[in-house]
């Protein structure tokens, strides 16, 4: 198992091993211990799984006062995931970075809690699997504009599948003042 900083060192790719034979394959999706040893040592109080079709654009979602780390995983299908550094103090504020998950590499993304995240469909449809280090409170939730031009996503499609509130949600600009300063 092999735990990899990002461009963004605390965003992770997690290599798990993958023990294939005649049967299928094994993986070991959660071992507290190797984690937190490999720079996840978040307790989890939530999972959540969600199913998309091809095109479909879930995000940019955050939590303001009660941010959620995700340590997240694509159980069948491809998906294009992002995370965006929302943490006003950090270095990397408002980089973001993207990677490819599918379920033949079994390759998870750690996003710690402070970046908004979201994920695109590249598969004709994608089951995700995610564990949470909050849980998730509607009133507290925070959107950013999935093709924000100042934080300049460069998503792999350009007339994704969104959900209301996700083609409604505010420019970083207009949220700026509700970033908690961490």
């Amino acid at each position: 198992m092999r735990f990899v900083p990002t461009a963004i060192p605390e965003v992770i790719l997690v290599e798990p091993d993958v023990h294939r034979d005649g049967r299928g394959h094994f993986i070991e999706t959660w071992h507290a211990q190797k984690y937190k040893d490999g720079g996840i040592g978040a307790p989890f109080v939530q999972d959540n799984e969600s199913s998309s079709v091809r095109g479909t654009l879930r995000g940019m979602h955050s939590q303001r006062t009660r941010p959620q780390g995700k340590l997240l995983r694509v159980i069948d299908g491809e998906i294009y995931d992002v995370a965006v550094d929302l943490r006003k103090a950090s270095p990397t504020f408002l980089r973001w970075i993207g990677v490819t998950l599918t379920s033949q590499s079994a390759h998870q993304i750690w996003v710690p809690p402070g970046f908004a995240h979201g994920f695109c469909v590249m598969s004709e449809t994608a089951v995700v699997a995610y564990k949470c280090t909050d849980l998730y409170v509607p009133s507290d939730e925070l959107r950013v504009r999935w093709d924000d031009p100042r934080i300049g996503i460069r998503w792999p499609v350009s007339a994704p599948i969104l959900a209301k509130k996700d083609a409604e949600a505010p420019f970083i600009d207009e949220i700026l003042h509700l970033l908690p300063e961490r």
